[in-house]
């Protein structure tokens, strides 16, 4: 009876061994097969330590390719204090090549973490300095790829653009706005160490860097430069408060360039006011536009069959009562009768106040909002404006009157540029952008709206803009063998009290080329210049004239003697055609050529060629070969 209760007791512990056994085992299986990388992956971060490799950021390009922005191989500073065995002699080393001082650099090397970051004395290193830290050879001091940006033409397009911070991050303009599809993937080097941080005799893995998407931009690095080359020099030649210039693309709506004068170097944005570096003039700024508004109320009136510029006839007397005020024309003696295309040549102030009372404030102010004033315009950039517009209810007739020749309403530069294409390209607003391409992903122009005007209305316009280059206030912009359309703006500046600043204004001009079919739409404005004529015509046109002539380079532009000739003043530079003279005998020749100095070439007496060529305006007086046969 015993034996039996002893056998029963060794098997009942035998099963239970067996089935711990089996239990075990079970165990094993899953942490060596099921649970493996869970607790591989877990170890590893246990012991593994991870030097990050900074990836590089995207590079920013122009339209061609150019590189804008582009980036600089540094090397930053790294410790593991649990590695560094003299660690007085590794600060006092480091301390000297750095320029930090000691103490700052002895609690680097004795703080309590696995990896500390020397920051900020110890980023960015040039390759100088960090040969001379290698070449000591000290443990625990590592020495890591960085990344710094690199603004290769300094203050150009730089609110635009904007800046990164210490860390390559964006912080304004496109590096903020993007800063996410520019922002590359960082690497690391990894290691394996014991508790105690010692170095563990294992291979190093390397996980190379994913640099960020590179961003192509529509801006035409040339004529920018052509663009805040001029600015500058009117800034400084004129003591400006601010410059503002745009040329885009009128039937896309991609920005060509665009400036906002003073600017600032993002390469050392620390040295410039927050003022400075974060207002992109452009598309921040509100203001009165002042005349090149004009231009929205011709558009209008001339849309909806309220005027017919060739046929009806205004007659300035240099004023116009409207309620109970009196607005008057910038000539005080008034122009006196004139078609309404003289009218825009003239600027003149009632001539617009009479198109703006017979639109009424409902009509005006329908066009007004159909091309995109008193909204963003949608741009690909922070900090926009929306302008700032009349109520509707809060508009009268003094309201209504000041509002059709500029006045009293306040837009940004941005806004003009996008509204005046659209009326000269034949009715389609268009959303402006500047980044054409992120990596491989391409955009296309976005309509925001079509048919705003007829086409029939937008030929019109366009015929009365070049009207007023070649014979009134846009004279300045005139190019010779080319086609030019625009106006000119003289807008009085508001100050803090509400009332207008005696003697500041901002001087404007926009204007188009080719005016028979705009390709490009420039807006210059210069605000407060001193010691000039107080007229954008004056200053703001010379300006968008010379960047034109540039654009007439950058994009090898044909000539057209088919628009209208300039008519000259006593002290305007004489423009003459040079006529056709090929085929006469060379006294004929010569009396056509009475306007010219005459160099022949040759010893007979039939004209064969002529240099310039003929149909050419040049200068009066200027050196004209012929060539004999």
């Amino acid at each position: 009876m015993f034996q039996n209760v002893q056998n029963k007791r060794i098997k009942y512990i035998f099963y239970i061994a067996l089935l711990i056994f089996i239990l075990i085992m079970i165990k094993i299986f899953y942490i060596q097969v099921i649970e493996y990388k869970k607790l591989n992956t877990l170890a590893n971060e246990l012991w593994s330590r991870n030097l990050t490799v900074q990836a590089d950021r995207g590079k920013i390009l122009d339209r061609n390719g150019k590189i804008i922005v582009d980036n600089i191989t540094t090397v930053g500073l790294y410790l593991v204090p649990n590695q560094i065995k003299d660690k007085e002699n590794t600060a006092k080393k480091l301390s000297e090549i750095i320029g930090n001082s000691y103490d700052e650099m002895y609690k680097h090397v004795n703080k309590k973490t696995s990896i500390e970051r020397v920051h900020p004395e110890g980023r960015n290193l040039s390759f100088e300095v960090a040969n001379k830290i290698n070449d000591l050879k000290l443990d625990g001091v590592y020495l890591l790829k960085e990344s710094k940006r690199n603004y290769l033409y300094d203050n150009l397009l730089s609110h635009v653009i904007g800046y990164t911070g210490i860390d390559n991050q964006g912080l304004s303009g496109l590096e903020l706005k993007y800063n996410k599809e520019l922002t590359g993937t960082d690497g690391s080097i990894k290691y394996y160490s014991d508790g105690k941080g010692k170095r563990l005799n294992l291979p190093e893995i390397y996980e190379e860097p994913i640099n960020g998407n590179d961003i192509t931009l529509t801006i035409d690095l040339d004529v920018q430069l052509s663009l805040e080359n001029e600015l500058k020099q009117a800034y400084n030649k004129y003591n400006a408060e601010h410059a503002i210039g745009i040329v885009m693309k009128t039937n896309t709506a991609e920005i060509l360039a665009m400036s906002s004068i003073p600017s600032f170097n993002p390469n050392n944005y620390k040295n410039y006011d927050e003022e400075t570096i974060n207002r992109n003039l452009a598309i921040w700024s509100n203001f009165e536009p002042g005349s090149t508004f004009k231009i929205v109320t011709l558009a209008s009136a001339i849309n909806e069959n309220k005027v017919n510029i060739f046929e009806d006839h205004f007659y300035d007397s240099g004023s116009i009562k409207v309620a109970n005020s009196t607005l008057h024309c910038w000539k005080r003696k008034g122009h006196g009768d004139q078609t309404y295309v003289q009218v825009v040549e003239n600027s003149c102030n009632p001539g617009f106040v009479s198109l703006g009372l017979k639109l009424g404030k409902d009509t005006l102010f329908d066009y007004i909002n159909k091309l995109g004033f008193g909204k963003k315009t949608g741009i690909d950039l922070n900090g926009e404006s929306t302008g700032i517009l009349f109520k509707r209810d809060r508009i009268g007739p003094v309201e209504l009157a000041t509002t059709a020749f500029g006045q009293g309403i306040s837009v940004t530069a941005l806004q003009q540029v996008t509204a005046v294409s659209a009326i000269v390209n034949g009715g389609t607003l268009y959303t402006p952008y500047i980044v054409s391409s992120v990596g491989d992903n391409k955009k296309t122009p976005i309509i925001r709206s079509e048919n705003i005007i007829k086409k029939e209305t937008s030929e019109l316009v366009k015929y009365a803009l070049e009207s007023v280059i070649a014979n009134g206030s846009g004279r300045n912009a005139y190019i010779e063998n080319y086609r030019v359309g625009g106006k000119t703006g003289t807008a009085q500046k508001v100050g803090s009290d509400g009332r207008y600043m005696q003697g500041n204004y901002v001087l404007s001009f926009i204007g188009f080329m080719p005016a028979n079919d705009p390709e490009f739409v420039i807006y210059i404005a210069i605000d407060n210049p001193k010691g000039v004529t107080q007229y954008g015509g004056v200053v703001s046109a010379p300006i968008a004239r010379n960047v034109l002539k540039d654009i007439i380079s950058i994009y090898n532009l044909k000539e057209d003697t088919t628009g209208l000739p300039k008519s000259y003043r006593w002290d305007d530079i004489r423009y003459v055609m040079i006529p056709n003279v090929i085929g006469m005998n060379k006294k004929d020749a010569k009396k056509n050529l009475k306007d010219f100095e005459i160099e022949f070439v040759g010893d007979g007496d039939k004209v064969i060629d002529i240099s310039p060529s003929i149909n050419t305006r040049v200068k009066e007086k200027s050196i004209v070969k012929i060539l004999l046969n």
